[in-house]
């Protein structure tokens, strides 16, 4: 329904039948909560299935999401940004426009709850063709472990071996076999779930429990419970419910009991499988396991296993090898040692390093004792090898996640900035940069390992033994406390708090109260203190005063509602991390921490800009992504000159910028934020040219328009009220030609609410006339991939033909209420007489995917009659609501060959619309045509 002016509202809301219309009038605010939760309900729904058909897409069992269910997704979005569409509507609205408003409101209401309910269920209609045990787990290679392997999987093929438990010391290659066996058990499908669930040293029921409903996709269903009986009970069903499957606990360190948990004991009625890995023996023993042992490998199986390693120079040089087979000797048969030192002497030739290396090995294993303290002992020796200090502190740094913890890349890098472990650069990129070099480092030394997840950005992870080698570097000097992932109600006691610890990290545990009892008092040298993700309510006023060598504090998603007095006097403190502390309203004056580099207040509920926060004259990374702040004081930005990192919530009005506030931020590469204006944010623009200055990330939001979470390298132009005359884009004009312009790695252009707007690109930055309004040079947009156009009343076409060379990277055109739009892709009067009136002009857009157009009344061609469009890629043309004047769709030719240009489409087309649309078609020009689109064409039913 489109937008009616008040003027126009007003009769039709005193027409009949007038008692409906006062209803929509004094209850709106009751329409607008039901929309809400309409809304949200479909959201979730929407996210569920999402997920659901993303893991049956990964999954090996062979199933293939229905087709049905894909549609729904496609329509779920489409409702949703339509429901924005209403709601920006009502808040827009004026009070004389109530009634209609709150009509519009019920009756999008009623149709999302309509469409709500034929929603496909997402544990069982989605997928087709057989079950799902489970997603394969990443895996490297095995190596002498194939007859561990054989043993394992004939035990778990035999009826009577209900329980397996596999041992071998650390470093032997349990966990890897394991991994190996789970994925043959997908693929075998003898059982209908696998299960994998990691233990680790510091056992905690509840934590195993959610672990296995997770797997399980089942944890929202437990997590309401809070008894760890009950839990148990409701597992036990979870799991019988099952049916026939196989858990794998890797890693168990003692006796764990099945019924605390809630894991029913396998038998020959339920028919499933329990395997678990473990050091200890009289732990397979004590639980009544069958016991397999993994041994170290052979001699010659450990020789094959370095040389892999080591690289093919050394595997080349025969001089080199006697020595080598006396270095692999040392490793005494363990996959994990053998791949660490051919790790840290990888590609080494020389002679004398090698005897080197073999002599310290043998100098290190015969000072300890145990085999465990040897298997440290090689580790070490990997570890003391790497020549950089400031590296040695990066791997260290990771032994402060708790154990089998998957760290974002990203993530480490930014606390090893935080840390000073990079040296200061220029930019901040040069410093991931530098960053990534380090892990590329540790990985090839295989002191981490490289994860690539199912979901979510790559990491690494530590194996709990090199973990357990680098806890025992740090308990000596420099000291640190690492008690992360363990589950601890309060602080560790007084005492264990010694005067010469230097890092604590308690990070992810159940730490609700910071008692004045257990206070640290000797904390004169602790430079770094993590405490986020524990439910923290409050600090104490005098837990920051014994610690004056503070510089990394990290209380992120707590639940702190505000910080003691005493944080303003850590004067050493460099990074103030609190983001996602959604209670978090108030904070003491932060004048007096003028080392402060990093302050990150992203989510929190804050209402005013800290005090004292204009003093704050070396911050490099300021986070202020804030949905309740109420203004940006004038003057503060000027002052904060050394600024790389910026963030203000886009949603929130009160926080528009000055493009004057930001002139003086010559360092700023990342920026997020909002103008009130189109001459604010062209004088941003010149600004950031003259300094020739590039934005390196940015999502910015002009005007007036509501939009949500800002995407990376976007432009949101909405809602602008003086968006007239060529004067909007002299300063676009000025630098989109030039190298240094701060957007030329724009990928997301949104733009709507300009009735002004004619034209999206004019063909010469510097001509132009007072009558056109239009946003920028071709140059601008040769990285987009998307562009976003809604309620543009002038503009009558999209995109010139002349341009679509500088647009060889879009993927998706979406055109919606566009009231003049006549043409999407258009060719110029003077190209049409150059090239004759019946040859053909070719459209090239390699990359395009997605053309939607929606309630579009005037619009009469995809691309001019005489055109052809040449983009292989594209999967989906939408076409919904009014647009009627659409006769034809245009004809395709490949990107390669000059095949037929009228009995050809993309390979993955879709085309969907409703039944009338497509029933009103012409085909006369190209009668053939029809036919091969037909079967292309879905019924639009919402």
């Amino acid at each position: 329904m489109e937008y009616v002016e008040p003027a126009v509202g007003i009769p039709n809301c005193l027409g009949p039948p007038v008692c409906k219309y006062l209803k929509y009038h004094r209850k709106l605010n009751d329409y607008v909560r039901n929309f809400g939760r309409i809304r949200d309900e479909l959201n979730c729904k929407m996210e569920d299935i999402e997920l659901q058909l993303k893991a049956e897409l990964l999954s090996p069992s062979g199933k293939i999401p229905k087709q049905g269910a894909e549609n729904w997704l496609k329509d779920a979005k489409e409702m949703i940004a339509e429901a924005q569409d209403v709601e920006n509507k009502v808040r827009n609205g004026r009070y004389l426009c109530r009634a209609w408003n709150g009509k519009l409101v019920d009756e999008k209401t009623r149709e999302m709850k309509e469409f709500l309910d034929k929603a496909p269920n997402a544990s069982e209609a989605l997928a087709m063709d057989g079950p799902s045990g489970g997603l394969p787990l990443p895996t490297s290679e095995l190596v002498g472990e194939e007859a561990a392997r054989k043993e394992i999987w004939a035990c778990l093929m035999q009826e009577e071996v209900k329980k397996i438990g596999v041992w071998g010391m650390g470093g032997v290659g349990k966990t890897t076999i394991m991994k190996h066996i789970h994925n043959d058990l997908l693929k075998e499908q003898k059982f209908e779930r696998v299960i994998w669930v990691t233990i680790s040293k510091e056992f905690n029921v509840m934590k195993v429990q959610d672990d296995i409903a997770s797997a399980l996709k089942l944890k929202e269903d437990l997590a309401i419970e809070g008894d760890k009986l009950r839990r148990a009970a409701i597992l036990s069903e979870m799991l019988k419910k099952v049916g026939k499957h196989v858990l794998i606990l890797d890693d168990v360190w003692d006796e764990v009991s099945l019924e605390e948990v809630g894991i029913p004991e396998p038998s020959d009625s339920n028919g499933c499988k329990l395997v678990l890995t473990t050091r200890s023996e009289h732990v397979c023993k004590y639980m009544g396991y069958t016991v397999i042992k993994v041994k170290p490998l052979s001699e010659q199986q450990a020789l094959t296993l370095f040389l892999s390693k080591v690289g093919p120079n050394i595997v080349q040089n025969q001089t080199l090898m006697p020595i080598l087979r006396l270095v692999v000797e040392e490793c005494a048969g363990l996959p994990l040692t053998i791949v660490v030192v051919a790790g840290t002497f990888k590609g080494e030739v020389d002679p004398p390093i090698w005897k080197n290396a073999l002599r310290e090995l043998k100098e290190r294993i015969e000072k300890v004792e145990g085999v465990e303290a040897k298997v440290i002992e090689r580790l070490k020796f990997s570890f003391d090898h790497l020549k950089d200090e400031k590296v040695k502190y990066c791997f260290l740094h990771c032994a402060l996640y708790p154990e089998d913890f998957e760290i974002e890349k990203d993530e480490l890098i930014e606390c090893w900035i935080e840390e000073g472990f990079i040296d200061d650069m220029a930019t901040r990129p040069e410093m991931k940069d530098k960053g990534y070099v380090i892990l590329k480092k540790l990985e090839d030394n295989c002191l981490l390992e490289n994860i690539i997840p199912t979901f979510g950005p790559p990491g690494v992870k530590m194996h709990d033994v090199v973990r357990d080698m680098a806890l025992s570097i740090t308990r000596m000097n420099p000291r640190y406390m690492i008690q992360a992932g363990l589950q601890l109600e309060e602080l560790p006691k007084e005492e264990q708090w010694s005067s010469d610890i230097v890092k604590v990290s308690l990070r992810l545990n159940s730490i609700s109260e910071i008692s004045i009892d257990v206070l640290p008092t000797k904390c004169q040298l602790l430079t770094t203190l993590l405490l986020q993700e524990n439910p923290i309510k409050k600090i104490p006023n005098s837990f920051f005063t014994n610690m004056p060598c503070l510089s990394v504090l990290n209380l992120s998603f707590t639940e702190i509602e505000s910080l003691p007095n005493s944080i303003s006097e850590l004067k050493n403190l460099t990074t103030l991390l609190l983001r996602g502390c959604c209670e978090l309203r108030d904070l003491p004056c932060l004048s007096m921490l003028q080392e402060l580099k990093k302050l990150d207040l992203f989510e929190t509920k804050i209402e005013e800009v800290p005090e004292g926060m204009d003093m704050l004259i070396k911050l490099r990374y300021l986070d202020l992504y804030v949905s309740t702040l109420k203004d940006i004081p004038a003057g503060l930005l000027p002052k904060l000159v050394h600024l790389q990192h910026l963030s203000f919530d886009v949603r929130n009005r009160q926080t528009s910028l000055k493009a004057e506030e930001m002139e003086p931020l010559k360092k700023l590469e990342c920026f997020t934020g909002r103008f009130e204006d189109i001459n604010e944010f062209n004088k941003f623009i010149s600004s950031m040219q003259q300094s020739k200055k590039n934005l390196i990330k940015y999502s910015l939001v002009v005007g007036s328009f509501d939009v949500g979470c800002g995407r990376d390298k976007t432009v949101t132009i909405g809602g602008v009220d003086n968006w007239e005359g060529i004067e909007c884009v002299v300063s676009l004009s000025s630098f989109a030609s030039s190298s240094a312009h701060p957007f030329q790695s724009l990928e997301v252009l949104d733009l709507g609410f300009l009735p002004k707007l004619s034209a999206l690109i004019m063909k010469d930055a510097g001509i132009g006339s007072a009558t056109t309004s239009t946003l920028a040079p071709s140059a601008t947009f040769s990285h987009l991939k998307q562009i976003y156009v809604q309620r543009c009343s002038s503009m009558r076409t999209l995109l010139p033909h002349w341009l679509l060379p500088n647009l060889q990277n879009l993927e998706e055109i979406s055109v919606c209420n566009c009231a003049e739009l006549v043409e999407i892709l258009g060719a110029a009067t003077s190209e049409v007489e150059e090239k004759g009136s019946d040859a053909l002009i070719k459209f090239h857009l390699p990359k395009l995917r997605k053309l939607e157009l929606k309630r579009l009344p005037n619009l009469k061609s995809i691309c001019s009659k005489s055109g052809v469009m040449v983009c292989d890629s594209l999967q989906l043309i939408q076409v919904v609501g009014d647009c009627y004047k659409l006769k034809r769709i245009p004809p395709f030719v490949p990107l390669v060959g000059n095949g037929q240009p009228f009995a050809y489409a993309p390979p993955s087309l879709t085309i969907r619309s409703r039944k009338q649309w497509w029933e009103s078609l012409e085909w006369d020009d190209h009668p053939n045509f029809k036919n091969v689109l037909q079967p292309l064409w879905k019924h639009w039913k919402y």
